[in-house]
């Protein structure tokens, strides 16, 4: 792991290219209505399950991490807005799209309104970017679709 010397965020490749800066979380939550608060701690309450996990307040984005980010959490008036990165390309309609930006790297973008979103699904999806973090998808090979 690198450490960046200017903002002391860690990193799994030396010299990652980053934006330094040193945030809060509560000034991501300052324009937000209550609800959207309340719905982050619910995510961070199903991440937590999975792991031990970093919470990283950046200028625009709440990143989680383990070796590296794998998922991201930006708040809006109303809902949350957010991705994980997938090993997978896995089509579903609760994503609002899929950027692939390698072979076994696949940002899967969402939108969260409601506690009742953060269901058996989400966590899967948040087990199995919990894994990409960890960089355990360079073990094995990419499985296809599902």
């Amino acid at each position: 792991m690198w450490t960046c010397a200017k903002c002391g965020r860690r990193f799994a490749s030396t010299n990652q290219s980053h934006a330094c800066g040193r945030y809060d979380l509560e000034h991501h939550f300052e324009k937000t209505e209550p609800n959207v608060r309340a719905l982050y701690e619910v995510v961070v309450r199903a991440i937590r399950n999975i792991g031990p996990v970093t919470i990283i307040p950046e200028k625009t984005r709440i990143a989680f991490q383990v070796r590296m980010s794998f998922a991201q959490i930006t708040p809006r008036r109303k809902w949350l807005d957010g991705h994980v990165v997938l090993a997978r390309r896995l089509e579903n309609p609760r994503f609002r799209r899929i950027e692939t930006i390698s072979p076994r790297n696949h940002v899967h973008v969402f939108r969260l309104s409601e506690p009742g979103e953060i269901d058996a699904e989400f966590v899967g999806w948040m087990e199995e970017a919990y894994a990409v973090g960890q960089q355990r998808h360079w073990r094995a090979p990419p499985t296809a679709g599902g």
